[in-house]
């Protein structure tokens, strides 16, 4: 194994794996996400430094030489930065200047004006969906948390039916829908068309999170009766303003990259000539960069012109959305590091061998594999970046809808049961005052149904398309 190895590093042999370079190589991905899991939920190591770890320690296992798996890695890292990271940047500062401008507030309190009554969880529902098309969903929980706790205190609804759809539309948007990090490193890896995906992204988060938002809340708010906790109901930012950007303004920035990157895969589809002027033009302009970088130039004037920002706190707005991405940009580009080391390795040529032996459908394997790394680190991103890079060779034969639908699968499994191991399940926690098993009757099972109907979805569509 030691000289197949050193081969596949090398890239330079054809020589098919055998059964017991098979075993090796598998106990050696098995290792490698076991060190990796040891070190995030046991020694509570940042998930870059147990990426990077456990892609030396894959390379190890494997009988690799260490030079040829540090450059494996390294190679990676930089690949996946390359691609993704001034995605996440600009993503990063369009959800800043959203939510200190208050284009966020604003958008939230014109929909939750015109609501009420039964209406309320889908309301809430709508707004998360919006708002999360840009940010992190960290970020959204921060931002769209107060919201929920004030509609619910004010209202006198219950906590659940009003929080749950919210944290859906949040969720649903993280996992499956790009310009978030997981989805668009899945699409870079797998190499399928971010146009596609998008369109059928959607497609598949409308009905996800209907049935696990104001759906679900109906029985969630059933199984735990809480009272919004006043202790975590903090001044909104836009309280501190005099203007606010208008509601039809902000509506169209936060769905301007969106428009932009379904317009090109429209026009790939229509016109289907790449040398045609059309094509080429929309080719430049549907791009995610140009894309996202359109719709964070267009903000300055749309978002903070409007709430009477100065070229200087527009700057400093900027440099305020950079700041929290570091570490992100760093647990993607290692995510990526990882994945390389793993197809070099000669592990994505094991994944199609086995998926032949036991008639597993790709789909169905790339949702199990990005489950079990899910339940294991407690990641989304994690997940996602790592099963990517363990089925990316199975998208080689495949059309571009069905390599955007495994794309959609490795999403929906990394969202599978939310538990003690995942920073959000203690971020969601703490901010609606529940217990532990509260939260696993609730934020948890909502989770396990976003994972379970998406991915559902994901295979009926396999079947019509």
């Amino acid at each position: 194994m030691t000289r197949l190895s050193v081969e596949m590093l090398a890239a330079d042999t054809a020589e098919p794996i055998t059964s017991a370079g098979h075993v090796q190589l598998g106990i050696a991905v098995l290792a490698g996400i076991a060190v990796i899991v040891l070190l995030i939920t046991r020694f509570k190591l940042h998930a870059f430094l147990a990426l990077t770890i456990g892609s030396l320690a894959l390379g190890a296992f494997a009988g690799a030489p260490p030079d040829k798996v540090i450059t494996s890695f390294t190679t990676g890292l930089g690949a996946t930065v390359a691609s993704v990271g001034v995605l996440i940047a600009l993503g990063a500062i369009l959800g800043r200047m959203l939510a200190d401008s208050g284009g966020a507030d604003q958008i939230v309190d014109t929909i939750l004006a015109r609501t009420g009554g039964r209406s309320m969880p889908w309301a809430m529902v709508l707004i998360a969906s919006v708002i999360g098309l840009p940010l992190f969903f960290e970020v959204g929980v921060v931002l769209l948390i107060p919201v929920v706790l004030m509609v619910a205190k004010r209202g006198n609804y219950s906590l659940m039916r009003i929080g749950i759809p919210a944290l859906a539309g949040l969720s649903v948007m993280h996992g499956l829908v790009p310009p978030h990090p997981g989805p668009l490193v899945a699409i870079d890896a797998v190499g399928a068309d971010l146009g596609v995906t998008l369109a059928l992204g959607v497609l598949v988060a409308v009905p996800t999170v209907v049935i696990a938002g104001p759906v679900f809340s109906r029985f969630a708010a059933r199984w735990v009766d809480v009272p919004a906790p006043d202790r975590m109901i903090p001044q909104r930012p836009s309280q501190e303003l005099e203007n606010r950007p208008g509601f039809g303004a902000t509506l169209a920035t936060i769905l301007l990259p969106v428009a932009l990157m379904l317009s090109k895969a429209l026009v790939d589809i229509v016109v289907d000539d790449p040398a045609h002027t059309v094509q080429r033009v929309f080719d430049v302009v549907g791009s995610p960069l140009i894309a996202l970088l359109a719709a964070v130039l267009v903000g300055i004037f749309t978002l903070g012109r409007p709430a009477g920002f100065s070229k200087e706190r527009i700057s400093g707005l900027v440099e305020k959305g950079l700041a929290p991405i570091a570490g992100i940009l760093l647990i993607v580009g290692a995510g990526g590091g990882f994945k390389q080391t793993l197809i070099d390795c000669g592990v994505g040529q094991m994944v199609l061998d086995i998926s032949e032996d036991w008639s597993v459908p790709a789909l169905l394997l790339a949702w199990l594999i990005a489950v079990a790394i899910r339940l294991a680190t407690g990641s989304a991103t994690v997940a996602t970046v790592s099963a990517a890079g363990l089925v990316a060779p199975l998208a080689a034969d495949m059309s571009t809808t069905h390599a955007a639908l495994l794309v959609l699968a490795i999403g929906a499994g990394s969202l599978f049961f939310s538990h003690v191991n995942d920073a959000g399940f203690w971020l969601v926690k703490e901010y609606f005052g529940l217990s532990v098993g509260q939260n696993l009757k609730t934020w948890s099972v909502m989770e396990t149904l976003i994972s379970v109907v998406a991915g559902g979805l994901v295979l009926l569509l396999s079947l019509i398309l």
